[in-house]
Parts: structure tokens; sequence; C-alpha cells
């Protein structure tokens, strides 16, 4: 989402984005992130006005799920997910992917 007004946008629209596609793939119930602030917004959206209309959307696809769950995974446990972001924006075009396993032609991440 480069042209997102600001970060925290862009992971309000990414967040949007996965419930839109797990509603239409797969029946998850529960998503996780890195971003505290996301969480925040989504347990207490009147704190955030700014994102008022982008929240508003997320609420509407929430009563989709029974279960509807947001968790907190800290950046050390992210690391693969991270990096296929980050390769993926380097593509420089627009990639979409939906799947449980890594394509066989995005990168993997070096070894540590």
């Amino acid at each position: 989402f480069t042209r997102c007004e600001s970060a925290l946008h862009s992971e309000v629209e990414a967040l949007r984005w996965a419930i839109e596609n797990m509603l239409q793939h797969l029946p998850c119930q529960s998503f996780g992130t890195d971003c505290k602030e996301l969480i925040a917004m989504i347990n207490e959206p009147q704190e955030w006005p700014r994102f008022a209309t982008e929240l508003e959307k997320i609420e509407t696809l929430q009563i989709c799920f029974p279960d509807f769950k947001i968790t907190h995974v800290p950046r050390v446990r992210n690391q693969l997910p991270d990096f296929l972001a980050k390769t993926a924006r380097s593509f420089r075009r627009e990639l979409l992917f939906i799947g449980c396993s890594i394509p066989v032609w995005l990168p993997r991440p070096p070894r540590a």
C-alpha cells in the first residue's frame, strides 16, 4: 500500500485487505500483527478519529467473524512474514498471493 498517507494507514489497509480475502478463501478468525497501534485502533476505534473511515470498514467486516480476534506478534517471531512483505514491495508492481506456503519464485530469507 505505497500510496497510503502514513505507515499506520498502510497497516490498517493491509488488515482490511486480509480480512476481506479471508472471507473469500479461508474460515480464519484470528489475525496477528507486530503493530501495537493497530491493535489499539481495533480495540478502541473512537480514540483514533483520524482513522474513522478505515476503522468503520474493518468494524463492518468483523461482523462476519463470530470470534474475530487480533493479537500482537513480536517482531522477532514475525521475521519471515516481514521479509516476504518487504520482498514483495520490491517487485514494484501489484503482487497478490494468498496461500499456506511460500511460492517457489519468491526469494527465501537468508539463514541466520
